[in-house]
């Protein structure tokens, strides 16, 4: 019996649909626990690139079991789609899907509401995807929300009429112009609720624990990254939920001491989609070099990633907030053809250096101090070991390691899942 977990050490965004296909193998169930369709996890084989929102990224493994966990919210129309958009491929998601009776439900009113909450914060808006998450999360625990187990009552309709029109008099409150057809958006809604349920619901935390007893081995799937945790993340700069390990307990039901190995994922440098603080942050050609190659452009929103240097101080915070026993270094040939390549390994905070990830990060607290390394210009997309990499790259991996004193177990050298090299 293995329970392990995957999660993003930085602010979303790191490769972990990649990383969790190239791993599926290995394991019988793969839970996704927490988050919603604001996360687009990316895999890429046999030519094709594929997006999945909620469904883990196991589901094109043949016999692997994937399960939305009871931390996750879900929205019905977006789940719908998902789904219609994987059946070109024939995969028997009928039999390889299951979902926690447990998980919240997001409600059209919930999307019109993350609108106008976010319409009336003018410049001081988060930079909500606008996908309802936040309210969604908000009713979960102000105990009010629709969970995917309500479907099966006979009062469901009823339950969503109050809830809806409770949310129509807060949309009201924000005040905004906000353009909607609610009954257009409830029909597609109640449509794709049918969709929902002709797969199986399961009490979620039952279901696993019972795996655990007949030695099945377990891989958790995080959404977002460490960074954007609503407790230890750059609020209030963050998401709806919890994106650290913590989050993988209670968003599944898993209890703390049955998780083995943590695996963290991160960038050879860093992203941020939307607002917040971000130290290394570049604002010239450097940044713009690495958003062009990289291709960071938001998997499901489609707005461009704002790019900087690797910040250790945040990486180490991250490794320690989630107990990382592993790390996987994606996207390393983002960085090829860099003469120079900064890593911060400090911060100089209201006039002090630190080496800890402090209260706040704002920019007028905190200057990254930063060390140099040569770059290199190989071409890394077609190497298949670690011996064949620049010697320039393994020292940067090799400081890296040393910094946070966990082991870089996997550099990514491109999308497809083949082009993963194992150390």
């Amino acid at each position: 019996m293995t329970v392990d977990l995957l999660l993003g050490l930085q602010w979303g965004d790191e490769g972990k649909g990649k990383i969790v296909d190239v791993l599926t193998s290995n394991y019988d169930i793969i839970a996704r626990f927490q988050g919603g369709p604001n996360a687009g996890h990316t895999l890429e084989f046999d030519g094709i690139k594929h997006v999945l929102r909620t469904i883990p990224s196991g589901i094109f493994h043949k016999t692997a079991i994937n399960i939305i966990g009871n931390g996750v919210v879900i929205d019905p129309v977006v789940f719908q789609k998902e789904i219609e958009g994987l059946e070109k491929f024939n995969l028997d998601i009928k039999s390889k899907l299951i979902i926690s009776r447990k998980a919240h439900l997001i409600l059209p009113t919930h999307r019109l509401l993350d609108a106008a909450s976010e319409a009336s914060k003018g410049k001081a808006k988060i930079g909500s995807t606008l996908k309802g998450i936040g309210p969604t999360y908000m009713d979960k625990t102000g105990r009010n929300g629709l969970r995917v187990g309500d479907t099966e009552l006979e009062d469901f309709k009823e339950r969503y009429r109050a809830l809806a029109d409770k949310h129509e008099e807060m949309i009201k409150f924000h005040d905004v112009n906000i353009q909607y057809n609610l009954a257009e958006m409830e029909k597609e809604f109640f449509e794709s609720i049918e969709v929902l349920k002709t797969l199986d619901f399961i009490d979620s935390e039952e279901y696993l624990n019972q795996a655990q007893r007949a030695g099945k081995s377990i891989l958790c799937e995080g959404a977002q990254g460490s960074l954007l945790d609503v407790d230890f993340g750059t609020y209030p700069f963050v998401t709806s939920s919890n994106t650290t390990a913590a989050g993988a307990c209670t968003g599944l039901g898993i209890a703390p001491n049955k998780i083995k190995e943590v695996y963290g994922i991160f960038k050879a440098y860093v992203t941020r989609v939307g607002s917040g603080p971000f130290p290394t942050e570049l604002f010239d050609e450097d940044g713009a070099t690495m958003a062009k190659v990289g291709n960071e452009f938001g998997s499901v929103t489609g707005r461009q990633r704002r790019c900087g240097w690797l910040d250790l101080v945040a990486l180490k915070y991250a490794v320690q907030i989630n107990g990382v026993t592993q790390l996987m270094m994606m996207k390393g040939d983002v960085l090829s053809g860099f003469e120079t390549l900064k890593v911060c390994t400090e911060y100089n905070y209201k006039g002090k250096t630190i080496s800890h990830f402090p209260y706040n990060i704002e920019p007028e607290n905190v200057t990254p101090v930063f060390k140099e390394f040569k770059g290199w210009h190989q071409d890394l997309t077609g190497m298949t070991t670690y011996d064949q990499l620049p010697i320039e790259l393994k020292e940067y991996i090799e400081f890296i390691e040393k910094e946070v004193e966990v082991p870089i177990k996997i550099v990514s050298v491109g999308p497809d899942r083949k082009q993963t090299i194992l150390k």
